[in-house]
């Protein structure tokens, strides 16, 4: 009797088909074929994309290899007859090395003093509970809603008024560009230090304080080494913006006649196109241009494990 009733019910309508063998195979082959167009369109994408990468940095490496001759009659190609390494010495001394030094000086100092100001903000405000924490926070975020270019006037103006008070402020002056970056950068960075910093257990920093290492202490000697992965995400990021930064360089350092020149790497190229355009020396400039390019290049490459596992380190915690 069992066995008639259980037959009847598997042929009601609307009943669900039995599972088996003959099931599972439809069930793999619909989704294998689905699975197979999806990975197919994927990897033609990520084909596209990565030609779309590479080769215009192989093509202004190259080029930096080439004559000017070539340069003009054969701009798309690849393979130079011979390799000219004498472009980069002729861009070199035509003021690269210039633009590089104060590009270092700047970025050494205002990526410090960033990673520092940024870490202790986003430290305090995420782990300490106070009246105006977070609106202290969210003052921080509206920055990265400001676009620079609405605060130029003001800055300019600042900045040529902090001259007569502060010598070692004002018009192309180093400091005052540093002072700006670090200002610049911080939004972000405690934007993204302070989601680090939540997810850092809390029992580490109490087993600190009652060993009797003071707030101070075990920030630096506790809490920031444990940020590390995070440190380096955010440090690449700084350091990538602040060497690609063209616009606040062009408006802050500005040389008044007979002074000498502060540019940074980013102007230093604008004047470089401009200068060896006018020269017609093709091959130097984008020799220039992958000078410029390598140093950030060469840096995210080897850092690049660090900075994804920075990035996944607020989730996988």
């Amino acid at each position: 009797m069992s066995t008639v009733t259980h037959t009847s019910d598997q042929r009601r309508p609307g009943a669900a088909p039995p599972a088996g063998p003959v099931a599972d195979r439809r069930a793999r082959a619909s989704g294998g074929i689905g699975g197979r167009i999806f990975n197919g369109f994927s990897h033609l994408f990520l084909v596209v994309w990565a030609v779309m990468v590479i080769y215009p940095l192989l093509w202004v490496v190259m080029s930096a290899l080439k004559t000017d001759s070539e340069v003009i009659r054969e701009p798309l190609s690849l393979l130079p007859s011979s390799l000219q390494w004498d472009n980069f010495a002729r861009a070199w001394s035509a003021g690269i090395d210039s633009f590089f030094l104060n590009t270092l000086l700047v970025l050494v100092f205002s990526v410090t003093l960033t990673m520092l100001l940024g870490s202790m903000a986003a430290y305090a405000l995420a782990r300490y509970e106070f009246r105006g924490n977070r609106l202290i926070y969210w003052m921080f975020l509206s920055g990265l809603t400001l676009p620079i270019y609405l605060a130029a006037v003001p800055l300019f103006k600042g900045v040529y008024n902090m001259n007569v008070v502060f010598p070692l402020l004002g018009p192309n002056k180093h400091l005052t560009l540093i002072l700006v970056y670090v200002a610049w950068s911080l939004s972000f960075t405690v934007f993204f230090m302070h989601s680090f910093f939540r997810t850092l257990p809390d029992s580490i920093a109490e087993a600190a304080m009652v060993d009797g290492a003071s707030h101070t202490r075990t920030f630096f000697s506790v809490m920031l080494p444990m940020a590390k992965p995070g440190l380096i995400s955010i440090g690449i990021f700084n350091v990538l913006g602040q060497w690609n930064q063209w616009y606040l360089p062009t408006l802050l350092m500005q040389s008044v006649a007979g002074e000498p020149k502060h540019q940074v790497i980013a102007q230093g190229l604008i004047e470089l196109s401009v200068n060896q355009g006018y020269k017609s020396d093709w091959s130097g400039l984008f020799a220039g241009v992958t000078m410029a390019m390598l140093p950030v290049l060469i840096v995210y490459i080897v850092f690049q494990r660090q900075v994804q596992s920075g990035l996944t380190a607020g989730v996988s915690k």
